[in-house]
Order: structure tokens, then C-alpha cells, then sequence
């Protein structure tokens, strides 16, 4: 009978074995299978499993041999493979430059996310975080015909307003204390998935571009939109809108996406944007019900000329995701110092 130490060894080789199989799978971009696109989420997951499996190989493994050094190996590899996806978010330099470092703040912007779930019905818990922040603008997902007669009472501070509700939790709602110009509700992928594209005119003259995204998940739905066995397109167009704008853009939501994918890489380059969260961590803000399985799908990304001062995982709402604030800062063209 095998003993216990040798047992926890087979355990050890056979689970790292496998994350080494997932770490080379999760490098497939091009497979439709819509596993193959979740396998890019959990890198952090990745990351503290193999170190976990690498020190255990160590202290279990008596004999050395070239099986054992090629699983040890495969596991330095997968380590550093999640490591250079993640290290970047806490350990990178800030991609959006803080607000402390200008010498005169200006415009401020306070923003907050928030896919609400279309099956919450925690309607006074959603209020009672935005009546505490109390941001600028106000993104909100999944909405449906219920939700927005719930979000009724936000009208009395907030003037502006976008509502778009559908009961295929892509509906979306936006709500803001500065003017919204030039709105359009456009669909760049799917006829009932909805983006918001708007001019905003902040109380000092200046003006940028706000657009809401929801892109369908990847994973497969019977129920709602999904993106199964098709390419993710909405994100990359707005990122080819942004990078045709002269205004300053923020592009704001739930991607179902990480943004160490490559949709969100090519979304990023394509329209010269930055990713708020690198430099200053994950915010994980999905699945807010696990402790453990958990990254980042909600997200600000922004062009150049904005600096960051704040950036929160607010309180739970009783939907899948936390919400996210974010306090921006847009300096006058005449004072901004690009980067």
C-alpha cells in the first residue's frame, strides 16, 4: 500500500500535469470553443496553484529524474507565463498617470459601473452605494423595464440620462449630472446588444467621449446573447472609433472579458487607450458570490489625457459583480502634460 507521502505526490504530478496543459491551451487564441476563451481568465488562480504545486513537488519528490525535471520545468514555465500577465496590474508602472502628480487639478470626474444582474431585485442596496459615492455618472447593466422604474429616484440628481432596458440582460442605463450630447445607442456586433456613445461637457468647458460597453460572454447561453463559436468584434470597433475621435475618450462597462486577453489588447492598441487598473491591481470585481474564483471583467480604459485619483471595488449589491468607481481628472488642454 502506497504511502500517504507517496499518494500526495501522485496528486501533486497529476494536477501539475494539468495546469501545465491549461497554461499551453490558455496561449490559443484562435479556437472558437468558448472553454478556450475562459482558460485566459483565471490567471492569478494559475499563478498561486503552480507555485503551491512546485513547492509541494520539491519536498515530495525523493527521486530525481528526467520526468521529474521536465514537470518541474513545465511548472517554472506556466508560472512564468501567469506571472507576466499579472505581475503588470501590481508591480508595472501606473499606465494612467496619477492626478497627484499635476500641479493644479481641474475637471474631476466620478464614475461608477455596475452590471446589477437582471435577477437582483437588492434595488435599495444598489442605491444606497451610489447616494454614498455619489459620482458624476452612472453606468448600469442588465436592466430591464423593472429596474429602470426602480432608478427613477436618481433623476432628481441626475438630469441627464440614457436608458436603454431589454430582458436579455444586455439593457443598460446611464445616468449623469453633466450635459450628455450627442447621444447614440449603437449595436456593434449584436442587434440587441446595445453601446452608449456620447459627449460629455464637463462644468469647465471641457469635453470628452463616454462610451458604455456590455459585450456578450463567451460562454455559452440558451437563454440570453452569446458569442458562442464567433469572434468578439464590439470591442475593437470602438476601439477604431476612439482612435478617429480628437476629444478625449473613456470607454466604460462589463467587457465578459480580462483585459490580458487578446480582444482586449487589440481593443487597447487599436484605439491608443490605457488600462486604469495596471500598475495599481486586479479590483477583481466578478464573481463577487466565490472568494476564490474571481477576475477582473468590469473596466475603465482611457486615452491619454486623463490622469487617475481614485479607484475602489465598492460593496456588494446582491449581483455577480461589484460595482467599480473611479475618480478621473481631465486637465485643460493648455495645462495637460501627455504621456
Amino acid at each position: 500500500m502506497p504511502s500517504t507521502r507517496k499518494i500526495f505526490y501522485y496528486f501533486s504530478i497529476f494536477f501539475s500535469v494539468l495546469l501545465i496543459i491549461i497554461s499551453l491551451l490558455s496561449l490559443v487564441h484562435d479556437l472558437s470553443l468558448w472553454y478556450s476563451k475562459v482558460l485566459d481568465f483565471p490567471r492569478l488562480q494559475y499563478l498561486i496553484v503552480g507555485l503551491v504545486l512546485l513547492i509541494l513537488n520539491f519536498f515530495l519528490n525523493k527521486k530525481w529524474n528526467v520526468f521529474s525535471v521536465l514537470i518541474t520545468i513545465g511548472l517554472v514555465a506556466a508560472i512564468t507565463l501567469h506571472s507576466i500577465k499579472i505581475f503588470p496590474y501590481f508591480f508595472g508602472d501606473k499606465a494612467v498617470k496619477d492626478a497627484a502628480e499635476l500641479k493644479e487639478k481641474f475637471s474631476e470626474i466620478e464614475i461608477v459601473i455596475a452590471n446589477i444582474l437582471i435577477t437582483n431585485t437588492a434595488y435599495d442596496e444598489f442605491l444606497l452605494v451610489i447616494q454614498e459615492k455619489n459620482p458624476d455618472i452612472i453606468l448600469v447593466m442588465e436592466v430591464n423595464e423593472e429596474w429602470i422604474q426602480n432608478l427613477q429616484v436618481l433623476k432628481e440628481d441626475y438630469a441627464y440620462r440614457i436608458e436603454y432596458p431589454l430582458e436579455n440582460a444586455y439593457g443598460m442605463a446611464m445616468y449623469s449630472k453633466f450635459p450628455l450630447e450627442n447621444q447614440e445607442i449603437k449595436f456593434l456586433n449584436k442587434d440587441d446588444v446595445p453601446s452608449f456613445h456620447t459627449r460629455i461637457s464637463l462644468p469647465d468647458g471641457e469635453q470628452f467621449m463616454f462610451y458604455g460597453v456590455h459585450p456578450v460572454a463567451p460562454v455559452p447561453s440558451s437563454k440570453y446573447p452569446d458569442n458562442e463559436g464567433e469572434r468578439e468584434v464590439a470591442l475593437v470597433k470602438i476601439g477604431d472609433i476612439v482612435a478617429k475621435d480628437t476629444l478625449p475618450s473613456i470607454v466604460a462597462g462589463d467587457y465578459n472579458d480580462v483585459s490580458w486577453s487578446l480582444t482586449s489588447r487589440l481593443f487597447e492598441e487599436s484605439g491608443n487607450l490605457k488600462n486604469v487598473r495596471i500598475g495599481r491591481g486586479l479590483f477583481n470585481t466578478f464573481d463577487s458570490n466565490s472568494m476564490i474564483m474571481r477576475w477582473p471583467l468590469d473596466h475603465f480604459f482611457v486615452t491619454q489625457e486623463f490622469y487617475l485619483s481614485e479607484i475602489e471595488r465598492l460593496s456588494k449589491i446582491g449581483s455577480d459583480h461589484f460595482p467599480l468607481y473611479v475618480k478621473l481628472v481631465l486637465p485643460k488642454k493648455n495645462t495637460q502634460t501627455l504621456y
